[in-house]
């Protein structure tokens, strides 16, 4: 994932999918391309069937949007469906822990298994109910049938530029195909207020705010700290010092700035932003929109759906829409280090929804996944060919009695453990992935 879950740097002050760790991600539709982030290791993965599913964080799109540029499915939960118990944080008012699998109902599949109260993150005591729903029982390809969906336009306008014109061709055509299943589209189903530049300066107060405060709690709970880091000071003196961070190449701009700002998370002025922005998320922007139009969920381009759910809290659902074509003029990051715009990159469409939707997001989700096949018809430019089971010299592997066991042995084992899960249609077994046959 990004370093810090790119809660470091300002955007062109480092790469999506980079960090000191583990180097740069790439995105595998394009070579050299910009994942997204800042869950980006976890999509790529996905993608190229080397885990059958993994879990990401988001804050603000960082679920959905490396789940749109690897041609998945990636479920933001409601703020407190899930537990962020010893996740590293940016803010505990909006971080929220979710699957990204390459189909809905996989990813419904985590999510049943991950979602669930837990006494270390009290946020999850406010769930409604006390068993946790089986979410693959919301896969629905029906679910449109009698829908009312809105797009709120003033929500998507603002983010349009030479390069999002494929992806509103393609929404257009999905919004097409919705009606056509029996769902009343509601067009131009606006926010009452959505002002970005405003709502861009209160989430900077209020993500430096509750980083400083949260990555020290987070610090303290570690059992071991080798280099004694107990602070966000200590993590920038750390950065800086060390080369294996390319600082100042790779700036320190957020927490520059937020440990500039000299505020806490507990301030007036932290709270008087955070509830501004929530005012806007809520009844001006989502949930406002939702009750006067009569809405059962929003529909998006994802590039434009996470800016009021993260602060409001609120479940996304995104699943792939399509590519860009093959002569699409190539667009470079911020940085010029990765191709952000390019042929058969791809992008996605988002279902945005209440507190505690996501059975209903999800039933629209795998309604538009099943009708259309998307990620079947946009193929990566690369894919994995080496099994663990080829390395020359694998590890001995032994059983609960301490048993020497064959890999093909331990292979077995891993099948049966979780073939009652998933599907094993048109997917072949290695010791940790499945791979997609039709690849």
């Amino acid at each position: 994932m990004g370093e810090w879950a790119q809660f470091r740097s300002r955007r062109a002050g480092s790469s999506h999918g980079w960090s000191a760790y583990g180097g740069q991600c790439l995105g595998a539709y394009y070579p050299g391309q910009d994942p997204s982030g800042s869950s980006s290791g976890s999509a790529v993965a996905v993608s190229l069937g080397l885990a059958i599913g993994a879990l990401a964080t988001e804050t603000s799109g960082s679920i959905v949007l490396p789940a749109e540029k690897s041609n998945i499915v990636g479920i933001k939960p409601t703020l407190g469906l899930t537990s962020r118990s010893m996740v590293i944080p940016i803010s505990i008012r909006q971080d929220s822990i979710g699957p990204v699998a390459q189909s809905v109902k996989d990813a419904a599949i985590l999510l049943s298994a991950i979602a669930g109260k837990d006494t270390n993150d009290n946020w999850t005591s406010v769930q409604p109910f006390d068993h946790v729903p089986d979410y693959v029982k919301a896969c629905n390809y029906s679910a449109f049938k009698g829908a009312r969906i809105g797009v709120p336009r003033n929500g998507i306008d603002c983010f349009l530029d030479n390069n999002t014109k494929p992806i509103m061709d393609a929404f257009e055509a999905a919004l097409h195909l919705i009606r056509a299943s029996g769902a009343t589209v509601v067009d131009n189903a606006d926010f009452a207020v959505f002002d970005v530049p405003a709502f861009s300066r209160n989430s900077d107060i209020v993500l430096g705010t509750d980083f400083i405060a949260g990555l020290s709690a987070y610090l303290a709970g570690l059992k071991t700290n080798p280099n004694n880091v107990k602070n966000l000071a200590d993590i920038r003196k750390f950065t800086k010092d060390d080369p294996r961070e390319q600082y100042p190449d790779r700036d320190a701009y957020a927490w520059d700035s937020a440990l500039d700002c000299d505020i806490t998370n507990e301030s007036k002025e932290s709270y008087d932003a955070y509830q501004a922005n929530r005012h806007m998320a809520e009844e001006q922007g989502i949930t406002g929109a939702l009750d006067r139009y009569g809405l059962d969920a929003l529909v998006m381009p994802t590039f434009a759906s996470f800016h009021l759910p993260s602060i409001a809290g609120l479940p996304i659902v995104t699943v792939p829409l399509g590519s860009y074509f093959g002569d699409t003029a190539i667009s470079m990051n911020l940085k010029g280090t990765l191709v952000d715009v390019a042929p058969n990159v791809p992008f996605g469409i988002a279902f945005i929804g209440r507190q505690w939707s996501e059975e209903t997001l999800i039933s629209l989700a795998y309604a538009f996944e099943q009708r259309t096949m998307v990620r079947k018809k946009i193929k990566p430019y690369i894919i994995p060919t080496f099994e663990i089971g080829d390395s020359p010299t694998p590890p001995p592997l032994t059983d609960a009695n301490h048993t020497l066991i064959s890999w093909e042995t331990a292979q077995a084992i891993v099948k049966r453990g979780i073939s009652n899960l998933f599907s094993t249609r048109r997917w072949h077994w290695s010791l940790l992935a499945w791979v997609d046959s039709s690849l």
